[in-house]
């Protein structure tokens, strides 16, 4: 059967951004190595035309132009190359920018979609009650501890004036009392209260040398007086 219809050939894949972009680059980089070449060989002519003169110097001059001419030639096609690198670039990274956006919403819908199934499980009347229950349950708490803090051995009867009259009472005695502590620490008389210790200067330490007393040639008594001669 295979030899009377024959075989269906087989389609092969479309070319890929990354491979065109591989050979695009692949091209560029040959192109590169070329021009370097030919820069090189510019050179030798460069220095060859220096030391060259009559038909030799113009022939060297025509081989240096037919390089630089190719050398540009390279150069242009580099450029060329460059730009639709350029844009399979630029291609590839929207279509990846694409592929990144679709796989986010894809996401985000299958968020939505969990997010929607969770949120039927929630009963907000449910808890709108529970809520109520808890600000009961704490006022009670409340109303317990008033009770609690309550004092037994006072009653309900008492009159808050009958209060306030013993605690103005109860000021007018503390002041008082400040009154009296202050005029007994000050009924001294002025003239009867012992004075201030004044600072007396030290005793001096140096003592003078006493003199030894002068020699007579006369007699003197026992008191130190010169005795009279012939007594």
């Amino acid at each position: 059967m295979k030899r009377i219809f024959g075989q269906k050939k087989e389609v092969a894949p479309a070319p890929t951004l990354g491979d065109a972009g591989a050979k695009v680059d692949s091209r560029v980089a040959g192109l590169e190595e070329k021009i370097r070449k030919l820069e090189v060989e510019l050179g030798g002519y460069k220095e060859k035309l220096k030391r060259a003169r009559g038909p030799a110097q113009k022939t060297l001059k025509q081989r240096a132009m037919a390089v630089l001419k190719r050398k540009r030639m390279y150069e242009q096609q580099r450029d060329q190359l460059a730009g639709q690198a350029f844009n399979i670039e630029q291609t590839n990274f929207t279509i990846d920018s694409v592929k990144d956006t679709i796989t986010t919403v894809d996401a985000m819908k299958a968020a939505s979609k969990t997010l929607k199934h969770e949120f039927k499980k929630v009963d907000v009347d449910k808890i709108e009650d529970l809520q109520d229950d808890l600000a009961d349950m704490m006022a009670d708490m409340g109303e317990v501890q008033d009770a609690l803090g309550r004092s037994y051995d006072v009653g309900d009867d008492v009159d808050e004036a009958d209060l306030d009259a013993e605690l103005a009472c109860l000021d007018d005695e503390l002041a008082d009392d400040d009154l009296d502590a202050e005029f007994a620490t000050d009924s001294t008389p002025a003239y009867l209260q012992p004075a201030e210790p004044t600072t007396l200067p030290e005793q001096p330490t140096n003592v003078p040398a006493q003199t030894a007393p002068p020699k007579y040639d006369q007699q003197v008594d026992e008191f130190g007086l010169p005795v009279a001669q012939g007594a």
